[in-house]
């Protein structure tokens, strides 16, 4: 089944971390990005957090969270992985996990993130 299943998600205190995983599965490319985008409560969904290029492992982060959160992967778990310290209660959103090449792109069912004291 092609699918993209996201975890990890929940309710954390401001400064604080959480690690996302989003498992991939039933689909195969040369070269693909997995990239995670949010939805904040009230807004479209849109803003891209962050990317990574299979295979050569480059990233790329929003400014609003370069220094915070590091996206990786785990090839032999077809698993990405997007690692956020230092949450702030602007990161509460819904997080969703991307995989995209060419004309292939496909969305997980999302994971809640809430920052809160």
């Amino acid at each position: 089944q092609v699918q993209l299943v996201e975890s990890g998600g929940g309710l954390v205190q401001p400064g604080g971390s959480l690690r996302l995983s989003c498992a991939a599965s039933g689909f195969t490319f040369t070269t693909y990005r997995m990239s995670w985008y949010r939805q904040a409560p009230g807004k479209e969904r849109g803003e891209l957090v962050a990317t990574i290029t299979i295979p050569d492992g480059s990233t790329n982060y929003a400014d609003s969270v370069k220094g915070r959160y590091t996206i990786s992967r785990d090839s032999a778990k077809n698993t990405v992985f997007l690692q956020m310290t230092g949450l702030k209660p602007e990161d509460r959103a819904v997080y969703y996990c991307n995989a995209k090449a060419n004309r292939f792109d496909l969305w997980g069912q999302g994971t809640q993130v809430t920052v809160s004291s």
